[in-house]
């Protein structure tokens, strides 16, 4: 028993230190006070994080409908970046749609009101058409915007805004990466950025469906390559693949991985480029025939592929016969053993990379 109350009384003191180190305050503030805010600096939404905004004109004008009604709104989170500045974390939605109807939002004009469901003699109106006491109405509206302090711990400020974003508004994990990593370290995140406009990786990836690349499936297979490349292990049967890429970002950002950012951007280079040169963008395609692939992008061939010729890549180069080299990567994605392990697991990855490298081995050694 004694022990059971020394087990719990260190519980208690780990939640309390954790607690000391979250500082909050609620503040009411009017959405034209916010709009002001957004103006000036004041309220911050990042460009990755602006990229989104995904309602439709008829949810936003939804939005604003249930302003006029003045119905009761859930708080949105900022985080305190500096004295009187914030960033924006939950709340796009809603702090966009407004912004957007005030005619703040760069390149989007007003928004016209469409399917107000409630107040039907409000579609086809603008902000600029209303009455002025409808305008007021708006100006005036209040929402409560619940303030993380500058003193919190950003390890702490991260897993608020990655458990805030994690619902709502359907996302793409590699989305939500892309905004929650920033708070931790950015690095990670404009590294990848960076290296996704790489022509050669580009055209390898051409056949990824764009609603896809929309929601950044492009970064997400450079964050991939990274991950099985350093640290195939972390692969296990208890851990998603979604997880397993989020954990390795996680620890690149907060440096408790090795991570040269040089050495590493080149082998990005010369391992697209290889695969440029040897098949272009039918490399991850699926051979219909002689000469004729699929308009396909297979998962299984990338991963096998980038991770098989990493042991050989200065060889490749010296080589340089990427007729002989597009024969042998032929035969490989024809092969059944690498077909038969077409499925995500570490041991399968581990058997397509082994064929690769036998392939590889016997042209080159």
């Amino acid at each position: 028993m004694l022990i059971g109350s020394t087990v719990m009384s260190n519980l208690i003191e780990v939640v309390d230190s954790k607690i000391n180190q979250v500082r909050t305050t609620s503040l009411d503030i009017s959405f034209n006070e916010l709009l002001d805010m957004y103006q000036n600096d004041e309220l911050i939404i990042s460009p990755a994080y602006q990229r989104l905004f995904r309602w439709n004109n008829g949810k936003q004008s939804r939005f604003i409908e249930t302003l006029i009604l003045e119905l009761p709104l859930p708080p949105i989170f900022v985080i305190e970046i500096e004295e009187g500045k914030y960033e924006l974390i939950d709340g796009l939605q809603r702090i966009s749609s407004y912004l957007h109807f005030r005619g703040a939002l760069e390149g989007k004009g007003s928004l016209k009101l469409e399917d107000c469901d409630i107040i039907e003699e409000l579609n086809g109106n603008n902000y600029n058409n209303f009455p002025t006491t409808l305008q007021i109405k708006l100006k005036r509206n209040f929402i409560r915007v619940e303030v993380l302090r500058k003193a919190s711990d950003p390890t702490l400020r991260y897993h608020m805004f990655k458990r805030l974003n994690s619902g709502g508004e359907i996302l793409s994990e590699q989305e939500i990466r892309n905004c929650t990593i920033r708070i931790l370290n950015p690095e990670i995140n404009d590294f990848i950025i960076q290296l996704s406009n790489d022509s050669n990786f580009l055209n390898t990836i051409s056949k990824v469906p764009s609603e896809e690349i929309e929601k950044k499936k492009n970064e997400e297979l450079i964050l991939r390559f990274f991950t099985l490349k350093n640290n195939i292990e972390g692969y296990t049967r208890l851990t998603t693949l979604d997880d397993y890429l989020t954990h390795y970002m996680e620890s690149v950002a907060n440096n408790t991985i090795d991570f040269n950012y040089i050495e590493e951007a080149k082998i990005f280079a010369n391992t697209f480029m290889i695969l440029n040169k040897i098949l272009g963008n039918n490399i991850f395609s699926t051979e219909l025939g002689e000469d004729r692939f699929g308009q396909n992008f297979i998962l299984y061939y990338y991963d096998g592929l980038i991770l098989g010729i990493q042991k050989y890549i200065d060889k490749i180069i010296l080589f340089d016969d990427y007729q002989k080299l597009q024969e042998v990567f032929t035969i490989i994605k024809k092969d059944e053993k690498f077909y038969n392990a077409r499925t995500g697991n570490r041991s399968n990855i581990k058997t397509r990379i082994s064929i690769v490298e036998e392939k590889l081995a016997e042209l080159l050694d």
